[in-house]
This record gives C-alpha cells, structure tokens and sequence, in this order.
C-alpha cells in the first residue's frame, strides 16, 4: 500500500475516532471536579511540589468530559483507585499503541477487510477506557438497583422488631453483601464522623444513579424531616421495590422474542435450511443429470 494511502487511512480513523470525542463536549458539566477549585500559589522561596502527568492531563481536558468520567468513576465504586487523568493518560497511549500497529499492517498492503479491522481497531483504542468506565458503573448501578428491595425487607422487619432506623440500616449494611452494602456502610461511616444524616444521605444520592435508591433516600429524607413514621414508610417502599423489580423482569422477558428474531433469522434459520434443503438438492441434481 501506497504511504499516502496509509496516512489516509490513518487519518480517517483518528478523525472517527475524535469525532466520538467532541461528542462529549456537550455534555453539560456535574458535580464540581478539582480542576474546578484553584490551587494556592506557593510562597516566595518554596518550591511547589511535582505535579503527575496525569493530573495536568485532567486539567487540560474539557470539563464537561472530565466531570462525566468522574461520575462514571464514582458510581463504579472506583474513586480510591482510578483517577480521570490516569484514564486520559491510558487513552493516549492505547491510541498512540494502535496507530503505530495500523501503521505497520497497513504498510503490509492487506486486504480491503483487514484495513477496515485495523481502523476499527483505531477506534476502539481510542473510545476503550470511557467504555470500561461505563460499563463498570452501569453493571455495580444495577447490582445496588436488584439488592435494594431485600434490604429493604431487612431493614422493615428490624425496625418492626424495635431497632430504630439507624440499627436497622447498620444491620442490613453488616449482614448484606456487594455494592449496596458497601454503600451504606460508608453512610454509617460518615454520621460516625459527625456528618449530619441529611448530608450523608445526600452524599450517598450523589454517589449513585439508580433511580430506587434516590427515590428511597429522598423518601427518608421527607420522613425524617416531618416527622413521618420510618416503619410505614419502609414498608411502603419495600413494597413499592418488589413490585418495580417484578415489572422489570417482565419488561426484560417481554424482550426476549424481539432479541432472538436476529439471530434466528441469519444464524439458525439459514444453517437449518442448508441441512434440510441439500439432500433435496442433491437428489434433483443427480436425478435431472441423468
């Protein structure tokens, strides 16, 4: 393959690729990030510490991009371990990775099929850590979404037994398992710490997706603030989240035929035909050769 053809090729990727990029520009910002507050100037005569490569990356990055992988960052449960610059900095060079071994496939002259692989494969470098980010958030959402009605029954069941709120919520969070548990033990953490309950359930509303969980907590929040007795509405609640879970497994079992119709009809049904029709066939052919 010509070079020309080569740097064409690779130019198209990178520019699919930045394509998907810009599409995060508009995404309006969230929550505050820390390149939102401004770092105090050293004094006179100290020398500022190093800053990590990772963290001027973050800076340079349109906000709203930032602002969005941190919250995917946040609601993976991940924020003690990934940082939005150390994605930046992955994406950078998984790109720069992919480019160069595009570039030495391509020279090779491949086949049509295998450029447009090695573009795909451009892309998918590129767009590769944004997706691990969501996906990883979208997967623990939906664990903490299917574990809250039983908590909830946990919780209603030792407030009914005369454990107040606060012993309820420890309880359920010290025996359940996964990343609602999780959760609310970092909730008790904070009241443990001197946070007010509204602000640590507040906190915990920023630091989910799942519209149960919000719905649960704003609903808290109202009983605790008017006086509202906390055993009906965890019962209302629970109940409330028994049925929507219900709802949703119907919803996914009502998709199932509409899934299927694909790969029935060019996987299954083809094969089937090909199994059925060739002795047929093969029987017309011999007998009109004849």
């Amino acid at each position: 393959m010509e070079p020309l053809a080569i740097i064409a090729v690779v130019a198209a990727a990178l520019g699919s690729a930045l394509l998907l990029f810009l599409i995060f520009l508009a995404i309006p910002v969230g929550a505050p990030t820390v390149a939102d507050y401004p770092t105090p100037a050293p004094a006179h005569g100290v020398r500022s510490p190093s800053v990590a490569p990772s963290v001027r990356l973050a800076a340079a990055a349109p906000k709203g991009y930032i602002a969005w992988l941190e919250r995917q960052i946040v609601y993976a449960g991940r924020e003690n371990s990934w940082t939005a610059g150390g994605f930046i900095l992955a994406k950078l060079i998984g790109t720069a990775f992919a480019v160069v071994l595009a570039w030495l496939v391509l020279s090779l002259g491949p086949p049509p099929l295998f450029t447009f692989l090695t573009v795909l494969f451009v892309i998918l470098a590129f767009v590769a850590p944004e997706v691990i980010a969501s996906s990883r958030a979208d997967d623990r959402q939906k664990l903490i979404t299917l574990a809250l009605p039983d908590t909830l029954d946990q919780m209603t069941i030792a407030v009914e037994a005369g454990l107040g709120f606060d012993a309820a919520l420890h309880k359920a969070a010290t025996n359940g398992r996964g990343p609602l548990a999780d959760e609310l033990v970092r909730t008790l953490q904070d009241q443990s710490i001197g946070r007010s309950r509204r602000d640590a359930y507040r906190a915990l509303e920023l630091r989910t997706n799942s519209a149960d969980l919000r719905r649960f907590i704003r609903a808290i929040s109202q009983a605790d603030a008017f006086g509202i007795s906390i055993a009906d509405v965890l019962r209302v609640q629970a109940r409330d989240m028994r049925v929507r879970r219900r709802q949703r497994a119907e919803e996914q079992a009502m998709k199932v035929p509409v899934k299927v119709v694909f790969p029935l009809v060019f996987c299954i049904l083809p094969v089937l035909f090909i199994v059925i029709l060739t002795p047929a066939v093969i029987g017309l052919i011999t007998t009109f050769s004849q």
